[in-house]
């Protein structure tokens, strides 16, 4: 390899950051055909080493794998800035509904007291004193008493609808507080996404197609070595579930999105990333479940691996950075990663964290 690619290639790949690297496409089951060795006599520049292409297939499934933690981060703070703008919404109505209830409450207060400047500004209580009617008197201590009563309960009630309205205005200041947090962690995750998905294709386009292709056979081999331990370990034999009727529902629709893009972010009708396209197939079956991987695999049922059946989700990575949804038969759907499409591969293609059951 002349000096000056390899300075390229090498440079490239000190870069760091990303989403796991999958089986490819339609490759999941098969056994990958050994990757050719490049000829020494070949009058072509001599071409990257299997040794550095394993390298930069190391580096990609690092920024590949970071990109898709910083996709949990940006869908986590969407999500979550979803929910404060709604809250700022229902505060809103809540403040405009005490606005309107302290303003007849003061024209009930104001009303008391023209009916007072009327009757000479002296209080009920005087006007009764100063009767000399006893029947008048003794029927005049009931009113005063009611009145009294009612004074102080409107008087009351005007103070604790100015409390509501301060609490209320403090919660709406606290939600926008959060909403514009959010917006700078939400902004942070997207530059680093792009950096991540930029970096990594920088480091692919360093390659030549020949190389490109054998990068390719190196990933199948390593999807293929890996599912293959998974399924010496005897798992499958274990594995015996059968999908209940929304299990079935969300994974017809997930199979349904088979050859749609990734993109980060997405969560269909057109592209998803891993947790879009989860999230949105178990909605379709009427079961909201969270967004993000990392709050799927927090918030659902954790199930163990032998009780999976069709439908359940399968969480991977000790951070839970991507998500699939099992198929059965030692197989799974899911969005991998950018550059990729909604695809049918190996279970044991990636590390396992655990599983989830949505309709638990």
């Amino acid at each position: 390899m002349g000096s000056g690619k390899r300075g390229l290639i090498a440079a490239a790949v000190t870069v760091v950051c990303a989403v796991t690297v999958l089986a490819a496409p339609g490759t999941a089951f098969a056994a990958p055909s050994p990757t050719p060795s490049p000829s020494p006599s070949s009058s072509t520049p001599a071409s990257v080493s299997n040794k550095d292409l394993e390298a930069v297939r190391k580096k990609l499934e690092k920024l590949y794998h970071d990109a898709a933690v910083a996709t949990d981060e940006y869908n986590a703070a969407e999500e979550a800035a979803e929910k404060q703008s709604a809250e700022i919404v229902s505060l809103a109505k809540k403040i405009v509904k005490g606005q309107e209830k302290l303003a007849e409450l003061k024209k009930r207060a104001g009303a008391a007291a023209a009916a007072q400047y009327r009757s000479g500004g002296l209080p009920d209580e005087a006007h009764l004193m100063l009767s000399d009617d006893p029947q008048a008197f003794l029927d005049g201590t009931g009113r005063v008493l009611q009145g009294q009563r009612a004074t102080k309960g409107l008087l009351a009630e005007m103070t604790r609808t100015q409390q509501d309205l301060e609490q209320y205005a403090k919660d709406a200041s606290a939600q926008w507080q959060k909403l514009e947090a959010g917006r700078k962690a939400k902004a942070a995750a997207k530059k680093k996404i792009k950096k991540q998905i930029a970096a990594a294709e920088e480091l692919e386009s360093q390659l030549e197609e020949e190389e490109k292709e054998r990068l390719a056979k190196l990933e199948e081999q390593a999807a293929y070595k890996a599912q293959t331990a998974w399924l010496d370990s005897g798992i499958l034999k274990d594995i015996k579930g059968k999908a209940s009727k929304k299990g079935r529902e969300a994974l017809e629709y997930a199979t349904a999105q088979l050859g749609k893009p990734y993109e980060w972010g997405a969560e269909g009708p057109k592209t998803y990333d891993c947790s879009g396209l989860t999230s949105q197939a178990w909605a379709s079956a009427g079961r909201g479940i969270p967004r993000t991987s990392q709050e799927q695999w927090k918030q659902l049922e954790r199930i163990d691996i032998k009780d999976m059946r069709p439908g359940d989700l399968i969480i991977y990575n000790a951070d839970a950075s991507h998500v699939a949804m099992y198929v059965g038969d030692g197989a799974i759907v899911h969005a991998p990663r950018p550059g990729r499409t909604v695809t049918v591969a190996g279970a044991g293609t990636m590390p396992i964290l655990g599983v989830v059951r949505p309709d638990a």
